[in-house]
C-alpha cells in the first residue's frame, strides 16, 4: 500500500492539466482583454476621424466673413456622413452633427499637452481662447459626444459593481483656417486706416483712396506706423537691397509669406525704384534687368516724353508748352493740396481725382467712355485703356522703348497689410501676425533715393472686396492642430 501511495505521489503523468486547469482562467481574461483594447481603439478610431472630418469641414469656411460661423455649421450639419462600429448599439451607428459639439476659437494654446475645455475653449491654465466673432475665429474645436462601449471581461468580477462593465468612450479635434501668398512682392505696410472696419468702408464702391507709402529709417530701432512700409525677408534670409530689388522687378517672385506670420527684413534697406520702375518702361543703367525678363506692364503712361529711341531709350519729364501735353495717373486731390483731413492723415487720400483733366490731356479726340463709371478708379481707367491703346493724346500708352508684357497686373505690387500699433514692428521683427494681403495699383513711378515714396491705389483686399486681383496669389490652407 506504501509502495502505491509513494509511486502515486511521484508520477508526473498529467500534471499539464492542473497548471492549464489553474491558468485557464487568466489566459481567458487576458484575452478577453486583448479583444475589448482591440475594439475600444477600433471604436475611438472611428470617433476620431469623424470628429477630424467635422473639424475640417467646418474650418474650411474659417475666412473672417461675417457669416462664416452660419457656413461652418451648415458644413457640419450637410457635409459629413459618418458611422462607428462597437457601441452598445452593436450595429453600424450614424455620427451627425446630432452627436457632436463645438466651440469656435480665436486661437490655442501652444502646448498640445494643455488641456482645451471642449464647451468653454477655456484651457488648463485659465485663458480664455472662444472668440468673440467671425472675423476673429481662426479655429473650430469639435468633441463628439461621449459614446457608450460595454466591455466583453467581466470587470464587475474583480470589482464588485457592475457599471465598472461599461465606459465611454469620445473624441476631440481642433482644425484651423490659414491663408498664405506666394509669387508675391516682399512688402509689407502698416495699416494706414488703424482698423480693420474703416479698410472695409474704403472698399466701397468704385472709388479707391491713393496711398503715399513712406518707407521708414532707422533699422532694427525704427518704429513703424500708419502707411509707412518695409520689407519681407526673403526666402533665403537676404536682406540686400539687389536682391529685394530683384524681387519687385520680377514678374513672378519665388516666395510664399503667412498669414499667421512674417518675418521683416532687418536693418536699412535703400529704395528699391529700379524694381518698381521697370513696369514703367524705365530701366536702370548697365543693363541690370533684362527687359524679356523683367517686361513693362502693356500701359506704361506715366506723364513722361521720350528722350532718345533706340538702343539706348529713356525718358524725360517734358518742359515748356510740351508739359501740357503730358500727364501721369493724378494724385487724389487732398493730398495735393494738403487736405486731407477727412481721412485722419495726411498719407491717405480720400479717392476723389481729377478725372477729367486727366482724360482730356490723354484722350482728347474720345469721350469719356460709358463702361466707365463717374467714379471710376485710376485701375479701371488703366484697364480701359490697355484695351483700347489707339486711344491716347501725345503720350502713347504702350512702352516705347521696350516690348510689354499682356499681363494686365503689371502694375499691380502685393502687400502684407499689418496693424502696426497692436504689433510694435521693426527691423528683423518675427511671427507678425498680417490682418490682410492687398493688391496697390501703381500710379507713378517711384522716387530715387532719398526719396522713397510710392504713390498707389488700393485695389483688393483679400478680406474685403472682391480678390479678383488676388486670386492667383492666395492659397487656403486647413489642417489638424490638435
Amino acid at each position: 500500500m506504501l509502495r502505491v501511495v509513494n509511486r502515486f505521489w511521484r508520477d508526473e503523468r498529467g500534471i499539464a492539466l492542473i497548471l492549464v486547469s489553474i491558468m485557464l482562467p487568466a489566459i481567458v481574461g487576458f484575452a478577453l482583454l486583448a479583444i475589448d483594447m482591440s475594439r475600444a481603439n477600433n471604436l475611438h478610431n472611428d470617433l476620431q476621424k469623424a470628429a477630424d472630418a467635422f473639424a475640417l469641414a467646418a474650418a474650411a469656411e474659417l475666412d473672417g466673413q461675417s457669416d462664416a460661423h452660419t457656413r461652418a455649421e451648415l458644413a457640419l450639419a450637410t457635409l459629413v456622413d459618418n458611422t462607428h462600429r462597437f457601441s452598445t448599439t452593436n450595429t453600424q451607428t450614424p455620427l451627425t452633427s446630432d452627436n457632436i459639439s463645438w466651440v469656435f476659437l480665436k486661437n490655442i494654446p501652444a502646448n498640445d499637452a494643455t488641456f482645451l475645455n471642449p464647451t468653454t475653449g477655456v484651457d488648463g491654465n485659465g485663458v480664455n481662447h472662444k472668440s468673440s466673432g467671425p472675423d476673429e475665429t481662426r479655429f473650430i474645436l469639435v468633441n463628439v459626444n461621449p459614446t457608450d462601449f460595454a466591455s466583453i471581461f467581466p470587470a464587475s468580477f474583480l470589482t464588485n459593481d457592475v457599471n465598472s462593465n461599461a465606459m465611454e468612450i469620445g473624441a476631440t479635434a481642433v482644425a484651423g483656417f490659414g491663408s498664405s501668398v506666394c509669387e508675391y512682392t516682399p512688402m509689407f505696410i502698416c495699416n494706414p486706416y488703424n482698423d480693420m472696419d474703416k479698410l472695409a468702408e474704403a472698399m466701397g464702391g468704385d472709388e479707391r483712396d491713393m496711398m503715399i507709402l513712406k518707407k521708414q529709417n532707422g533699422g532694427n530701432n525704427a518704429q513703424y506706423g500708419p502707411g509707412n512700409y518695409g520689407f519681407l525677408k526673403t526666402p533665403d534670409g537676404s536682406g540686400a537691397t539687389p536682391d529685394i530689388t530683384e524681387m519687385f522687378a520680377s514678374t513672378r517672385p519665388e516666395v510664399c509669406y503667412a498669414q499667421n506670420g512674417v518675418e521683416t527684413s532687418p536693418g536699412n534697406v535703400p529704395p528699391v525704384n529700379d524694381g518698381i520702375n521697370v513696369r514703367f518702361d524705365i530701366y536702370p543703367n548697365g543693363n541690370k534687368y533684362d527687359p524679356a525678363i523683367y517686361p513693362p506692364a502693356p500701359n506704361v503712361i506715366k506723364g513722361m516724353s521720350v528722350k532718345k529711341s533706340g538702343k539706348n531709350c529713356s525718358y524725360e519729364t517734358p518742359k515748356g508748352a510740351d508739359a501740357s501735353k503730358y500727364m501721369a495717373m493724378p494724385r487724389d486731390t487732398c493730398l495735393i493740396g494738403g487736405t486731407c483731413a477727412a481721412t485722419g492723415s495726411d498719407r491717405l487720400g480720400d479717392g476723389a481725382w481729377n478725372r477729367s483733366a486727366y482724360w482730356s490731356v490723354n484722350h482728347p479726340s474720345t469721350a469719356w467712355p460709358g463702361e466707365l463709371s463717374a467714379n471710376a478708379s485710376r485701375y479701371q481707367v488703366y484697364q480701359w485703356e490697355v484695351g483700347h491703346p489707339t486711344s491716347h493724346g501725345t503720350e502713347a500708352t504702350q512702352p516705347q522703348c521696350n516690348s510689354p508684357t499682356t499681363d494686365v497686373r503689371r502694375r499691380l505690387i502685393y502687400v502684407a497689410v499689418i496693424d502696426c500699433k497692436a504689433n510694435p514692428v521693426g527691423g528683423g521683427s518675427t511671427a507678425v501676425p498680417v490682418e490682410a494681403f492687398a493688391s496697390f495699383f501703381l500710379t507713378e513711378p517711384a522716387g530715387g533715393p532719398p526719396n522713397a515714396d510710392i504713390y498707389g491705389e488700393i485695389v483688393d483686399i483679400t478680406t474685403f472686396g472682391n480678390g479678383q486681383t488676388l486670386a492667383n496669389f492666395q492659397r487656403d490652407d486647413v489642417q489638424l492642430y490638435r
